[in-house]
């Protein structure tokens, strides 16, 4: 006979879940051995949180929910950042907590509060697992977890439910599939099949719903059927390779690219939203059209947003909506034609150059992407060096470059890293972090140590939170609280049993990049850079 735990693990396994990760507790060792035994690795980090942004990590590496395990109390408590991070970054997230048994909790207190009531504001759904209605639960959870617009599902197990026996009936399959939303006929078909025949000057706009719909090659051939100019979000880098003369880059956080952009986007006569959820953009992409402007939303979910107007709401998946306009209009050889977004694609291009004095922080990641394979998958944690390297590292293929985008919160890079490496295997990973963002989290290198995988880890390190000063600074504000000693990061390194070295000079970064690439262990690249070193830059 089957406990409870063992129906929880194998319908995981059944969704493709092969790795679990977090930090044990007594209430959650039967769900620890039943995960093992169906065959999901057992990850054990320093903090939750790390263990949920290596979740995410591997879910981008190999599609499967990413599940992340906490004890009661403290285990939940430290893990609400990272769920909350996959609420607003759209990643489906299993959350397994364990609890004590209800009877027992009415006289129990230690350790115990309503875990249900604090998740259920940032996750998509949560349950408390009961006895013979195990699989119907676990169908519900992956599902609403897949569906729409992926995000975290919270599943409470009692003691008793782990361990308990029961002859629940169970299918060692999922049978609920996420929804696919097919493009239908109708009034707003129509009038998006007729904005868009008539268009000379398009323009798209694609995000982290495009990347979670795999819809990268259906926007790349209508681009490049119909010569439309392609914007993304920074979830949405690669959704159109960044080396093509159509791919405009990035947006949404760097007021020097928003500037070139934006009075471009303004001079569409026909906007096209593939996917973009604006939740990942700063206020200045609030109403950037006015409310009349050509502007089509194809999106699988109802937007709530009030961010902006749209003229035409397509209710649909981006590729069957890409493939509706497309048997609209014959192919396209030339749009804007004027030029206008070669010569901005070319402003961005200059904009965003290495340092004229030859060091600093766009040289250096100017340097690794000549350095780096193109196969690189790269992380980036918030912070002022998120917002150049965002601008400048370009990205073949959707999920090449990983971020916290809508959260925007420090701490993802570093583990974000480790689960992508650790799941796909095979790929270069490279995690660009600030010196504070990487003390956050510090001892996940003991986890990178024990894991035994090569990433590399290029910390910027000029002593300072250089996003906040910076804004200090503009809103005339005194120095305060932004500013600590420099870390020894090599030495750092060095003690958790990796690789680390100072780095100041492009000859030297060339030179231990391609040693890391070479190294069975992780490398920690410690760029010293001024603590003004963006002024300007973004």
């Amino acid at each position: 006979m089957t406990t409870g735990a063992d129906i929880i693990a194998g319908k995981l396994h059944a969704a493709g879940c092969r790795h679990a990760f977090g930090i044990p507790g007594g209430e959650v060792l039967a769900l620890m051995d039943s995960l093992d035994r169906a065959g999901l690795r057992f990850v054990l980090v320093k903090h939750e949180n790390a263990g949920g942004f290596m979740a995410e990590g591997g879910w981008h590496a190999d599609g499967a929910p990413g599940v992340l395990l906490a004890t009661l109390g403290p285990g939940v408590a430290n893990a609400i950042n990272v769920v909350a991070n996959a609420w607003q970054d759209r990643v489906p997230l299993i959350f397994l907590t364990g609890c004590v048994d209800a009877a027992e909790a009415e006289s129990y207190t230690h350790q115990v509060f309503d875990h249900q009531q604090l998740l259920r504001p940032i996750v998509k759904a949560s349950f408390s697992a009961r006895l013979g209605a195990l699989d119907v639960l676990m169908e519900k959870a992956i599902s609403i977890a897949l569906d729409g617009q992926p995000g975290p599902v919270h599943i409470d197990v009692p003691i008793r439910v782990a361990e308990g026996r029961t002859d629940e009936r169970w299918s060692q399959e999922i049978r609920s599939q996420p929804a696919q939303g097919i493009m239908s006929a109708g009034p707003g078909l129509e009038a998006a099949l007729a904005l868009f025949a008539a268009a000379r000057r398009p323009i798209a706009i694609a995000g982290v719903d495009a990347v979670n719909e795999g819809a990268g090659a259906a926007i790349s051939e209508f681009c490049k059927t119909f010569n439309v100019p392609l914007v993304t979000s920074y979830k949405g880098k690669g959704l159109l390779d960044e080396n093509d003369p159509l791919a405009l880059g990035g947006a949404g956080l760097s007021p020097k690219a928003d500037d070139l952009l934006l009075p471009l986007i303004r001079q569409s006569d026909c906007i096209l939203l593939l996917g973009y959820d604006p939740i990942e953009m700063r206020i200045n992409w609030r109403d950037p059209w006015p409310d009349e402007a050509p502007v089509i939303d194809v999106s699988p979910v109802l937007r709530t947003h009030g961010m902006h107007a749209v003229r035409v709401d397509l209710r649909s998946d981006v590729a069957p909506a890409l493939k509706a306009l497309s048997n609209g209009r014959p192919a396209v050889a030339v749009s804007w034609p004027e030029g206008e977004p070669g010569a901005v694609r070319q402003s961005l291009q200059s904009a965003f150059a290495p340092e004229a004095e030859g060091w600093g922080p766009a040289t250096a990641f100017h340097t690794l992407r000549a350095i780096m394979p193109d196969t690189t998958v790269v992380t980036a944690d918030s912070g002022a060096h998120r917002i150049l390297v965002s601008q400048i590292w370009a990205c073949g293929e959707p999920r090449t470059m990983l971020q916290s985008s809508a959260l925007c919160t420090m701490g993802c890079a570093v583990p974000l890293a480790m689960g992508y490496r650790l799941v796909d295997g095979l790929v270069p990973v490279l995690a660009f972090v600030g010196d504070a963002g990487l003390e956050m989290c510090l001892g996940e290198l003991s986890t990178l140590r024990d894991l035994k995988i090569p990433v590399t880890i290029c910390v910027l390190v000029d002593t300072s939170l250089a996003l906040i000063e910076l804004k200090q600074r503009k809103s005339q504000r005194p120095n305060v609280g932004v500013d600590f000693g420099e870390t020894d990061f090599p030495a750092v390194a060095s003690a958790y049993g990796g690789h680390g070295v100072w780095i100041d000079n492009v000859p030297d970064l060339r030179e231990e990049a391609s040693a890391a690439l070479r190294r069975d262990t992780f490398t920690v690249l410690a760029c010293r850079i001024s603590n003004r070193a963006y002024d300007g830059k973004f």
